[in-house]
């Protein structure tokens, strides 16, 4: 039995597809802990944000306390604490987005889903972020629908984009 495989079982049976996932990645950190960022990086793509679990997990393994990992986390906009939908979408809110109308595109946005920013559609499918500068000002005002890039935005597009993931 391997290190991981010793590891990711107990007296319940093997763990969930995730956790082993999310472990070996921390046995291959050696028990560096200048690697947490690798390892947060991993649990968020593993689990689409970062678990309480996956964070008890993180600090056993990488002996760093649990303030430090959630300081971390809570740091960083990359790292979320809750789960996003299926699609997440961001709508820029930086300055030349703003200027050019992107908080109208936002509002229509949460019309249309019926939630508010940092929300998940019931269904799970949509959630909103208002996020900062996305690097793409030249197509001001910009929408992300996870990693698809709309420009040149206005509320008169949203409900066609939208479609495109129902």
């Amino acid at each position: 039995m391997n290190e991981i495989e010793k590891k990711s079982s107990c007296s319940c049976g093997t763990i969930d597809e995730n956790k082993k996932k999310l472990l070996e990645v921390i046995v291959s950190c050696n028990g560096d802990k200048s690697q947490l960022m690798k390892v947060l990086n991993a649990a968020q793509e593993i689990y689409g944000y970062i678990p309480v679990s996956a964070q008890k997990l993180i600090s056993e393994e990488l002996d760093i306390p649990m303030a430090e990992i959630y300081g971390v986390i809570t740091f960083y906009t990359r790292f979320s604490l809750e789960p996003k939908g299926k699609y997440n979408i961001g709508v820029c809110l930086g300055t030349a987005c703003y200027v050019k109308g992107s908080q109208n595109v936002l509002d229509k946005v949460k019309e249309i889903l019926g939630i508010d920013v940092g929300q998940v559609t019931p269904d799970g499918k949509f959630s909103i972020e208002a996020v900062r500068c996305v690097g793409a000002c030249g197509l001001a005002p910009v929408m992300t629908v996870n990693e698809d890039v709309y420009g040149h935005m206005d509320a008169a597009k949203v409900q066609e984009i939208l479609n495109k993931y129902e």
